[in-house]
């Protein structure tokens, strides 16, 4: 069985700000947790490699599962501490590259072109793209080779234009990706602000919200076991 490749953000505040910002632990630590159970391997990478902070509000969306995975050395070690830059990777290794969330990844995500070659190379090969979230802003700008939005006439979630003002960033994010998602040529699919909801269109999944995690996992899993 190959590996899962799990993005995620190096940000540490939102941008123009003094607000601590960076991964939301439980959109890596459940589906870390999903993986773990079916015996699925992962690795974790980031836009410069080494360190991810943590998002502080996510510490307030905690339970047992995500606090055994976020106390686990392993977990500690390589997905918060050292993880793999984009150049370290090899996609050949993996079946799927799933792009975890967190207000950060706005800024680093949608325009690193090396984790674009490295999810394209995925898909490609008959690999998966997941996201969930914000994660979708690392899918918004990915072209196959004839220059076409991977996500254009695809059907997909991520975080909506509701839940960003509910959550009160609407004016300090940089985009809203329900909107870059729909000018890519994407059906933006959505369910009630912060109901679990995940989508799959061929090879291509996605979750809308924190709350989705463990749907878009077991989606992957359906496809690759």
């Amino acid at each position: 069985m190959k590996k899962i490749l799990i993005v995620e953000t190096n940000v540490t505040r939102y941008q123009g700000t003094k607000d601590p910002t960076g991964l939301w632990l439980g959109e890596a630590a459940e589906f870390v947790d999903e993986m773990k159970k079916a015996k699925v391997a992962v690795d974790f990478v980031s836009p410069k490699g080494g360190f991810v902070p943590l998002d502080p509000r996510s510490m307030k969306y905690t339970d047992e599962s995500i606090m055994a995975v976020y106390e686990s050395p392993d977990f500690v070690h390589r997905a918060l501490t050292n993880t793999l830059r984009p150049n370290e990777v090899n996609p050949d290794d993996y079946v799927a590259i799933y792009y975890t969330g967190g207000h950060g990844v706005m800024w680093d995500f949608p325009n690193n072109d090396e984790l674009q070659h490295l999810a394209l190379a995925i898909y490609d090969q008959g690999g998966y793209v997941i996201s969930v979230c914000h994660g979708i802003a690392g899918l918004l700008n990915i072209k196959d080779d004839q220059g076409k939005y991977l996500i254009a006439g695809k059907t997909v979630t991520g975080f909506t234009h509701a839940e960003e003002i509910i959550a009160g960033k609407q004016s300090v994010v940089p985009f809203l990706n329900q909107k870059v998602a729909e000018e890519r040529g994407a059906s933006f699919s959505k369910k009630r602000a912060y109901s679990e909801y995940a989508v799959k269109d061929g090879r291509l999944l996605t979750g809308q919200n924190p709350f989705s995690v463990r749907a878009v996992a077991k989606l992957l899993l359906k496809e690759i076991q």
